[in-house]
């Protein structure tokens, strides 16, 4: 049984034009070498998904094991979801993409981040997603993608 651990991720956040602080779940895998596998799904850290191999160690200024790089990729692309439409409600929609094979954490009403597994064709998912922002239903931002799911999404 592996140990669960709290990494902090200190990132530039690009939506909120400032510094921010996150923390996720994570697995030791190996703590000599400072490697843990992320367990749940951020909310707003780029370049990062559930499954990721990163690389952090004890900081002690922050007093708590900190993110410093990204040891393997998943392979997963994690999408942020805003509900524009305050008629819909947020677990209505992430039932939508659940059906659709998506897995979501729910930040509050008005807003979740899911994640595309890595087998999952990007395709279906994407094109729901555009058909909801074209309706002004969501926004939505992809801060994580993989090249498998960039390549599917996009051709």
């Amino acid at each position: 049984m592996s140990n669960q651990v709290k990494i902090m991720f200190n990132f530039h956040s690009v939506i909120f034009d400032e510094q921010m602080v996150e923390t996720v779940w994570a697995d030791e895998i190996d703590k000599e070498k400072g490697l843990y596998k992320i367990d749940n799904i951020p909310f707003y850290i780029p370049l990062v998904a559930s499954e990721d191999i990163v690389i952090a160690e004890f900081d002690e200024t922050e007093q708590m094991l900190t993110y410093r790089k990204t040891y393997e990729y998943s392979g997963r692309t994690v999408v942020q979801v805003v509900i524009m439409d305050k008629t819909k409600k947020t677990n209505t929609i992430r039932d939508i993409f659940y059906k659709l094979g998506c897995e979501s954490e729910k930040a509050n009403e008005g807003y979740f981040s899911m994640e595309i597994p890595s087998d999952l064709n990007y395709k279906p998912i994407k094109k729901e997603l555009d058909r909801m922002e074209n309706s002004e239903i969501i926004g939505y931002a992809e801060p994580t993608i993989s090249d498998k799911h960039r390549a599917e999404g996009y051709n």
